[in-house]
């Protein structure tokens, strides 16, 4: 165990053992803070913060999204049921030793899939070439979570092992705002009423950040927790939600009970038997929230026959480099039509965010 891990398990373990209420919290809100920027110098120094290193899979289609689970839960067996794609299938474990991209073509939309190598327990230390499989899920943009019907508990240590490697589910960035300055100590404003936490719990997480002066803006009620995430660097934001495979070898009653301890989103399904497979495919597009817009080349007619299938908050400098990886670097300027433009036409540039239904010229340099 290195020094940083030995460091980090005490941490951890003195947590733990304190009882948390309000004369604890500032104190536990400094140990947090610390464990944090240990992890973040663990995953640093094993090159796999938030880089995406490990697996070399490039990202194609309109969105990617990443099968996790332990291994045997049916992850290859789902890929070939949606996909074209042909990933190992078998009843051992670690089935899949390195990452199988398939592509699912559903409602007009081209889907990556990937297929990743199950994650074990202890996967954000590094257990079972953890830290690069995780690396892969960082770069998704939707997780689906794959369990068995006789192991609905793997949820909680998969959810358990991202959260610890900076993945946050189903939630946006804090609404915090940090502007460093040189002298004047630390200023907090806030628009919301703070019930989780108070002023001495914020300058002593800022201190072991190394912050002294600065202006803090808060606009929600937040914990130490989302606090540390406003200054952490290997926070990721992905949607998510659970697939219950192998309801096929279950009686009702049995799956009944079993669907009543999941207390998130999620769909019951058999990939062997092919049973609510379609909706599947249904609740992945559903679920990475998908736009439709329609390019106008210069001088000419909107293609208003086959739309550009996007995310929801893509920006101009996105759709240009959907079109061609050369329109980023010739970017003039764009005009829009639509719902995410005053008027009809408007000139924008690479941050602006566009809108379901926007008709977009892309004007580049000769």
């Amino acid at each position: 165990m290195s020094v940083i891990e030995s460091k980090i398990k005490e941490i951890e373990d003195e947590i733990r053992k304190t009882h948390y209420n309000k004369a604890t919290q500032h104190h536990i809100g400094r140990l947090k803070a610390k464990l944090a920027m240990l992890r973040e110098q663990s995953e640093s120094r094993s090159g796999s913060s938030g880089s995406g290193s490990g697996f070399n899979v490039s990202k194609s289609g309109d969105a990617t999204v990443v099968l996790v689970g332990f291994p045997s839960v049916g992850k290859s067996t789902i890929l070939n049921k949606i996909t074209p794609a042909e990933s190992e299938v078998g009843s051992y474990e670690f089935t899949t030793l390195d990452v199988v991209p398939g592509m699912m073509e559903h409602r007009g939309a081209k889907i990556q899939i990937l297929d990743i190598p199950g994650i074990v327990r202890g996967a954000s230390h590094g257990k079972g070439r953890g830290r690069e499989v995780l690396a892969a899920v960082r770069s998704a943009d939707l997780i689906l979570f794959i369990v068995d019907v006789f192991n609905i508990e793997q949820l909680k240590f998969l959810t358990n092992e991202l959260r610890q490697a900076g993945i946050r589910l189903n939630s946006q960035p804090p609404l915090v705002r940090i502007t460093v300055k040189d002298r004047g100590g630390i200023d907090i404003n806030t628009t919301v009423n703070l019930t989780k936490i108070d002023s001495r719990t914020i300058k002593a997480i800022l201190s072991e950040y190394r912050i002294h002066n600065c202006n803090v803006i808060i606009r929600e009620d937040l914990d130490e927790e989302r606090f540390i995430d406003a200054l952490a660097k290997n926070r990721v934001y992905i949607p998510a939600f659970d697939v219950l495979n192998k309801i096929d070898l279950v009686n009702e009653g049995y799956l009944r009970e079993v669907e009543s301890l999941i207390d998130t989103e999620y769909i019951a399904i058999s990939a062997e038997k092919d049973i609510n497979i379609e909706k599947l495919k249904d609740k992945i597009y559903e679920k990475l929230n998908f736009i439709r817009i329609y390019m106008k080349p210069q001088g000419k007619k909107a293609d208003m026959v086959e739309p550009l299938i996007v995310m929801r908050g893509i920006k101009i400098e996105g759709v240009s480099m959907k079109i061609h990886r050369d329109f980023r670097e010739k970017f003039r300027h764009a005009r829009v039509w639509g719902k995410s433009v005053s008027f009809p036409g408007q000139r924008v540039g690479l941050d602006h965010e566009v809108k379901d239904g926007d008709i977009i010229t892309i004007v580049v340099k000769r």
